[in-house]
């Protein structure tokens, strides 16, 4: 964890997570909390019966030149980066995986923008003291407002059966710990003795903290881990764990542009070794429905 990282408030950090979550996975290279998620698809919330809040900065600009490899940098009162309108919509709307959204024209994938946006001191103050579901909740209504207003967005959602995963606990032994028991934490306690939610990416290894198993399906639903399908929690596993994954981001990075080395191990194996599966299946899963979108208006 970095030096800055060390010196804010548990409080702050969840607020961070937040834009964690929001970001590309490839950012979540340092320990971080966790956000919570649900086991079962929820609908994708596409209507807002009271007026959505706002960033109180909001900047959009279409990005010059090549795109960078990181996207999005972000801080606690707020982000800036470079991202397309696809995934500022997958973020916006907790979309978990790329064929979970129709509708998207070739440009909102292929046309990159720079985006800045800060939170307001009263809304950041009100942030403080709200709990990680919250938080998130808050920054994908902001989120969900500003597409609105600059790119005109208009979405609808619909219920499909897909071909998706289901995560279940795997015959024979389980390298899982439960977090309320584990005696030596790998990622250490915090202030108040408890230990923290996170994930740090190592180079061929992922060191993961307090982590529930829903949140785990959240995360292997994102491309980066190149799974394929939206993963669904059916562990029946309540609990928070921690556990050693021998696969990173890094070297799955390495996979996909054809130079992996050779003891790179797939997602699949991995989870096998602490005793989990991938199991094929069909389920239902929510598609968020692009109805109108236009290029973003000037700031």
């Amino acid at each position: 964890m970095t030096k800055r990282a060390e010196c804010l408030t548990p409080t702050i950090l969840l607020i961070t997570a937040a834009l964690i979550a929001l970001a590309c996975p490839m950012l979540l290279a340092q320990t971080t909390p966790a956000l919570a998620a649900p086991s079962s698809p929820t609908p994708i919330p596409t209507t807002n019966a009271t007026p959505a809040p706002s960033f109180d900065v909001a900047t959009i600009k279409p990005h010059p030149g090549m795109v960078p490899r990181m996207a999005l940098k972000y801080q606690p009162d707020g982000f800036t980066g470079t991202e397309s309108l696809a995934m500022l919509v997958e973020y916006a709307y907790g979309v978990r995986a790329d064929d979970q959204v129709s509708g998207v024209p070739d440009w909102a994938k292929e046309a990159w923008f720079d985006i800045q946006v800060k939170l307001s001191a009263a809304d950041f103050a009100e942030m403080l003291k709200m709990s990680q579901a919250e938080i998130n909740d808050r920054y994908q209504l902001m989120m969900q407002a500003l597409l609105a207003e600059r790119f005109k967005l208009k979405v609808h959602s619909e219920t499909k059966q897909v071909k998706v995963y289901e995560l279940v606990v795997a015959k024979g032994s389980s390298q899982l710990k439960d977090s309320a028991t584990d005696p030596n934490p790998p990622l250490g306690k915090g202030e108040d003795g408890k230990p923290s939610f996170g994930i740090r990416w190592l180079k061929d290894t992922t060191i993961v903290q307090s982590l529930s198993m829903a949140n785990l399906a959240r995360f292997l639903s994102r491309p980066v881990f190149g799974v394929g399908r939206p993963v669904l929690d059916k562990t029946g596993l309540t609990s928070t764990y921690d556990y050693t994954l021998n696969w990173s981001i890094y070297s799955a990075s390495a996979a996909a542009s054809n130079s992996p080395t050779d003891d790179t191990t797939s997602i699949f194996t991995a989870l096998g070794e602490i005793g989990l599966k991938l199991q094929p299946s069909t389920g239902p899963i929510d598609i968020l429905v692009i109805d109108h979108v236009e290029h973003p208006t000037e700031n």
